[in-house]
């Protein structure tokens, strides 16, 4: 069944319809998706998370965030940096994230990414963010999984050493951190 573009909550308030239902999915929808995010820490964690969710539904991811902010000491590019062989078998049993050794290794490798970089990770993510569009897409249809821009970046996190970077999954970024605005119009959070 296709779902619904904008659905009206029980509060009266139009939201874009994959942020109207599940709980924790409205309070994302509603406080965070779409935000500008500057922070480097919440930058990074959005990095990781977002390379996490590849091949998974976002709402795990979201489920299980405290449990990653727990293991991987809140996302601190240098705390994570210092994880060890051992820190990867602990995580590889904690029932509570995903255990994907390759993500969890990827997430390491990015802290140490991240630590090497000669600008700050803001300026560089944000030095990718498109020029704002003119009004907010209309349908679920009008949004893309991937641009250039979104290429742009992924090609040059991984020259960098990123790990899970790819172009759809930086796409996503751009959308979870402010960088684009894919709000549906009708939505209350829509811009224009």
């Amino acid at each position: 069944m296709p779902r619904a573009e904008i659905i009206l909550g029980d509060d009266g308030i139009a939201r874009c319809g994959w942020g109207a239902g599940d709980a924790e999915y409205r309070r994302y929808h509603d406080e965070e998706w779409g935000t500008p995010q500057r922070d480097r820490q919440r930058l990074f964690e959005k990095v990781c998370l977002e390379g996490f969710q590849a091949g998974l539904s976002w709402i795990t991811i979201l489920r299980r965030r405290p449990a990653f902010r727990e293991v991987f000491h809140d996302f601190d590019p240098e705390r994570v940096a210092a994880m060890t062989d051992t820190d990867i078998q602990r995580l590889l049993g904690d029932e509570r994230i995903i255990r994907h050794r390759g993500k969890i290794e990827a997430t390491i490798q990015n802290a140490r990414a991240t630590l090497e970089l000669d600008t700050p990770l803001d300026e560089l993510l944000w030095s990718f963010a498109p020029p704002a569009r003119a009004t907010n897409p209309a349908s679920f249809a009008e949004v893309p999984a991937v641009t250039p821009e979104s290429t742009a970046m992924s090609k040059e996190l991984r020259r960098r050493g990123y790990r899970f970077v790819g172009p759809t999954t930086m796409y996503a970024l751009m959308q979870a951190t402010g960088m684009v605005d894919d709000h549906l119009a009708g939505c209350f959070r829509a811009s224009r």
